[in-house]
């Protein structure tokens, strides 16, 4: 049903619309409730979207191209010119999801209702207008996720700036407005060599390709398997296609907008960042640079983007450590978890992508709910440093129990979500590069130490708590609304902890798809987990 992708970009957007229209005397009530069911009828939407989708490739052919989708919602959009043979050529409204694409919008939908629970009572002021960016937010992330053309993924690709520089610059912190303009500028420069190196990579193709659709996705990455560019030429345009994609992830040294845009944003800005947006660039590498320019990523990206991506797991980790604000400690976090995405990725094997990817899910899940617990931690004690807190267990044990699971998660335990992508990512490297996956495990190790430093200095020995006024209301437990913000996130852990290969059946025909380019005759091998070891696509 190619008509459900269309609604799901445009329900949060007709709901945001909505909000705006409010009258402005009885608007905070109203949008929040308007805001929840936009985003919980999103994910019912989204839901449908997966179990069609799951059907679709159930029924399936056994040959399948490069780059597949599915549902697909094809129409001209610009005529640009035309081919050598006097055809027309064409960009398109170009919708469709893949397996992929289906994982991360649902990832979207499930926190966004979080992010809308999460900032119920936080946000006081301009309520309407916060949940209308929120909403545009979640249309444009989608957006991404579901464009098959070049041009209209790169519209939805800078969209999503929009409304999450108003989010941090109006609704965040002191520092908000420089931590929004230095997010912005940032990450649109990258993203403007991007577009430079993606109208250079439809121009180089079309001179040996002359595809009346160049700017299709798919397409072009079925032209350029048969004619691929000079190895050099890739290079290139790898690097000016990556620019954008090492910012948005980001990389090291590209992460410094990073962790002041997530002090100074809000709570649902943090969640929505951290489990989502920074996943855009990762999902760039896997929808336009790995199937499009293999010698490129094999000569150029897997030296520079691995490096980059060990530096990244052991600066993001010893700067967590060294972090007194527990909500800078989780975004130097994400720079390790997101630098153990990349180095699974560009391993360039079944294991590695297939890691890679679920690390993308698995961090947006764990991640997301400790921004989650750390707002609710700030709106009980206005603080977020780790030096005013210690022995809180006793005194709020719901929320303590939560913290553990989520940051065990985190950690990597085995049983939880975390687990099988760390070790699937770094089995892929071993077998590329042991050197670099023996520095990537030092990673985890380093994980494990600063999250629990974390619990053990918030949640044991003698309880310490900053000073609040005598008359101010006494310090609660988790309450219900909260409970269910985070249940969800926490259940999704534990499932994908214990059957990840639900995960993994549902992105495998992707990550073959993309494989075939980087295999001269053997077909991608699956990943599953059940069997004695896990077999791995030979490298060129």
């Amino acid at each position: 049903m190619p008509s459900l992708i269309l609604v799901a970009i445009l329900l949060p957007l007709a709901a945001a619309v909505l909000m705006l229209l409010m009258d402005p005397q009885a608007t905070a009530v109203r949008a929040r409730w308007t805001a929840l069911i936009a985003t919980i009828a999103t994910f019912a939407v989204s839901w449908g979207l997966a179990a069609n989708f799951v059907q679709t490739i159930n029924s399936a052919p056994t040959t399948r191209g490069i780059i597949q989708p599915r549902m697909e919602l094809r129409q001209t959009w610009l005529e640009v010119g035309t081919t050598s043979a006097g055809e027309p050529i064409r960009c398109e409204f170009y919708l469709g999801v893949d397996g992929i694409s289906v994982s991360m919008i649902v990832l979207t939908t499930i926190l966004c209702i979080s992010a809308v629970l999460v900032s119920w009572t936080a946000i006081k002021e301009r309520a309407a207008e916060f949940y209308a960016a929120l909403l545009v937010l979640e249309a444009g992330l989608i957006g991404v996720f579901c464009a098959f053309d070049l041009l209209l993924f790169y519209v939805f690709f800078e969209f999503t700036l929009i409304p999450l520089f108003f989010l941090v610059g109006i609704w965040g912190g002191p520092l908000r407005r420089y931590a929004a303009g230095k997010f912005f500028i940032y990450t649109l420069a990258g993203s403007l060599i991007t577009l430079l190196g993606l109208v250079s990579l439809v121009l180089t193709a079309q001179q040996t390709t002359h595809l009346a659709t160049p700017f299709s996705i798919p397409d072009l990455a079925a032209a350029l398997a048969v004619k691929p560019l000079a190895p050099e030429v890739q290079g290139m345009l790898f690097l000016a296609i990556a620019a954008g994609f090492m910012v948005k992830v980001p990389l090291f040294p590209f992460h410094t907008w990073l962790p002041l845009a997530h002090v100074e944003a809000p709570t649902a800005g943090s969640v929505l960042l951290a489990g989502v947006l920074l996943k855009l660039g990762s999902y760039g590498f896997l929808r336009l640079c790995l199937p499009m320019l293999p010698e490129g990523c094999l000569e150029v990206g897997m030296p520079l983007i691995t490096t980059l991506s060990v530096i990244g797991i052991i600066y993001g980790s010893m700067c967590a450590l060294a972090q007194n604000d527990i909500k800078k400690l989780v975004a130097y976090s994400s720079v390790a978890h997101l630098g153990f995405c990349m180095l699974g990725m560009f391993a360039l094997n079944a294991e590695g992508i297939t890691g890679g990817v679920l690390q993308m899910i698995n961090h947006g899940l764990s991640t997301g709910a400790l921004f989650c617990l750390v707002g609710m931690f700030y709106e009980r004690y206005h603080t977020r440093m780790l030096s005013d807190l210690g022995g809180l267990a006793n005194k709020l044990p719901r929320l303590g129990v939560l913290m553990v699971f989520i940051c065990f998660a985190s950690i990597g335990l085995p049983g939880l979500n975390g687990f099988v992508g760390e070790v699937l990512a770094l089995a892929g490297m071993f077998k590329r590069d042991p050197g670099y996956a023996a520095l990537g495990a030092l990673g985890v190790v380093l994980g494990a130490w600063y999250l629990l430093g974390v619990l053990q200095k918030a949640f044991f020995g003698p309880l310490e708590e900053p000073h609040h006024d005598d008359h101010a209301e006494p310090i609660d437990d988790l309450n219900a609304r909260e409970i269910v913000t985070l249940l969800p996130l926490a259940a999704l852990c534990l499932y994908l902890g214990l059957f990840p290969q639900t995960l993994i059946d549902l992105v495998q025909p992707d990550i073959d798809g993309i494989l075939q380019v980087y295999s001269e005759s053997a077909p991608a091998t699956s990943v599953v987990l059940d069997l004695p070891h896990v077999p791995h696509t030979p490298a060129h």
